[in-house]
């Protein structure tokens, strides 16, 4: 019996549409890992609106799951696309291409079709009841006869889970930190718009803020939503090709493809790539030949809508050894600030992080920790620190535990704050949700009270203003009101540990604030 081999370029366009309706009906894991990386490599078809796929997968694993998970969905799509009844078997490995004859088979009129070649095929086992039998996907061969155990190896939460070790094998690949995702980033008023930003760029590349320029000082998140940006995208398709690496490391591969002569295959890996993340790019200033070629490839990429990601410490025109025609490129995408973070950024920061450590820190020990500490760099280094104390030395949190690493993590010395007057009561008035004409005023609720100590205090201790000089900046005060109040914060200091910790976060953030 005779039977017509589809060519080649016709299952892989069959394939392609067969797969645009699966994409719709499944999960972007699900499809990525057991549909696209499992094609269709044979199609036979018989004379009565029948016909025989082959779907050939990697492994053993990939093959039994899709025909018994599987098996339905894709066989409809192909059912639609073919206007056959199609019967689907499942391989490990490439397919065969030589096919014996077998005898019986009738022959198909190729003139619907003049590309379809007849070929004869000959199996083992009669393929008759192949092409003949009524498809019964529920019906399971005797040599697959599934366990409890075999189950929930190919159930849907499985096949989840295997889709995301995928992801992060491609992340690691890349060199994206699998912990930096939009999940584990706290937002906050200080860096909400880059979260935004980020968010949409992930979602739709090369289309929103292209290019998106994230800078800011050290440990304010740029490179954390860098690397979230990447993890979605890949969650989202991992065939994206992506390309992650540093400004230095960028420069360096350019000098080395210069010295090897090798110019045109860094030039095919950086303009190929779908999505390009440069951490540090202010590295490239001043380097003309890698501005020359940084200026091409940005071109390049543009053009075929990639979507491009850039982080800096300073803004474009700061940048004094960058080129102009880099510089407008730059400025003609998204620019944003990333603030640094406040108190209460620090510590949700902190608290995100030791959730992700499986570290449960108590909230009153998280603050105290925020309150010394100036950015989520050293918020990871606490986070270790613990981390090290409790599974190398056996010791349990406690503040006894947290005192002691912060008089060995953070410097003895306080920080230097260069800030005006006007600085320092903003920054009272922000930590406690006043307004500065309320603390600078003459009610005498509990609450103002102490934040109005607080600030004379600090403009007293950090500014060395004369009392009466502070007086004038609260309403006219006399200087015995401003002296009573630098003594009671003293002693609270000694006494009250929430005092020690707003005045301690306070500092931080001026030092902050004043770099």
């Amino acid at each position: 019996m005779q039977v017509i081999e589809v060519p080649e370029n016709q299952i892989k366009s069959i394939w392609a549409k067969a797969c645009a309706q699966l994409e719709i009906q499944l999960s972007p894991a699900v499809y990525n890992t057991w549909i696209a990386a499992n094609p269709l490599t044979k199609l036979q078809y018989g004379e009565d609106e029948t016909c025989l796929a082959t779907i050939s997968s990697p492994t053993a694993f990939h093959s039994t799951n899709l025909k018994k998970n599987l098996h339905i969905p894709i066989k409809q799509a192909l059912d639609k696309i073919t206007g056959k009844r199609c019967d689907i078997q499942y391989i490990v490995g490439s397919v065969v291409n030589e096919t014996p004859a077998r005898h019986g088979f009738s022959t198909i009129n190729k003139t619907m079709n003049p590309e379809l070649k007849s070929v004869d095929v000959n199996t083992n086992q009669s393929l008759d009841s192949v092409f003949n039998q009524n498809t019964n996907p529920s019906q399971k061969p005797a040599t697959l006869k599934s366990s409890p155990r075999v189950e929930d190896l190919f159930s849907q939460s499985n096949m989840e889970t295997v889709a995301e070790d995928r992801i992060q094998a491609v992340s690691r690949r890349i060199g994206l930190r699998k912990d930096f995702t939009f999940e584990t980033f706290a937002v906050s008023t200080t860096n909400e718009m880059a979260h935004a930003a980020a968010t949409a760029v992930s979602n739709r590349p090369g289309v929103s803020y292209n290019p998106l320029f994230l800078y800011g000082g050290v440990g304010v998140g740029k490179t954390h939503l860098m690397h979230a940006i990447g993890n979605n995208i890949l969650r989202n398709n991992q065939d994206s090709k992506i390309i992650y690496c540093t400004g230095e490391e960028f420069t360096n591969e350019i000098i080395q493809a210069i010295q090897k002569k090798q110019t045109n295959l860094f030039k095919a890996k950086y303009r190929k790539a779908d999505v390009l993340l440069i951490d540090d790019i202010q590295f490239i200033a001043g380097k003309i030949s890698v501005q020359e070629e940084f200026f091409h490839t940005f071109n390049a990429l543009t053009q075929q809508q990639s979507q491009i990601v850039l982080t800096s410490d300073r803004p474009p025109h700061e940048m004094t050894l960058l080129e102009d025609r880099l510089r407008s490129r730059f400025e003609a995408g998204l620019m944003i600030d990333i603030g640094q973070p406040s108190f209460e950024l620090r510590t949700a920061i902190f608290l995100v992080k030791a959730r992700a450590a499986n570290l449960d820190i108590p909230m009153n020990l998280a603050k105290d920790i925020a309150s010394q500490v100036d950015s989520a760099r050293k918020i990871e280094g606490m986070i270790t620190s613990i981390r090290s104390e409790i599974e190398l030395k056996g010791k349990a949190i406690s503040p006894e535990l947290i005192n002691q690493l912060l008089a060995s993590e953070v410097s003895d010395k306080r920080p230097t704050i260069n800030a005006s007057p006007s600085d320092i009561i903003k920054a009272v008035a922000d930590h406690y949700k006043l307004k500065q004409t309320a603390l600078k005023g003459k009610r005498r609720v509990k609450s103002l009270v102490t934040a109005r100590h607080i600030a004379m205090y600090l403009l007293k201790t950090e500014l060395d203003l004369p009392l009466v000089e502070i007086g004038r900046w609260f309403s006219g005060r006399d200087h015995t009101s401003v002296l009573h109040a630098v003594k009671k914060i003293e002693k609270d200091l000694i006494t009250l540990d929430i005092v020690k910790r707003d005045v301690s976060a306070l500092r931080t953030t001026l030092s902050i604030s004043s770099k």
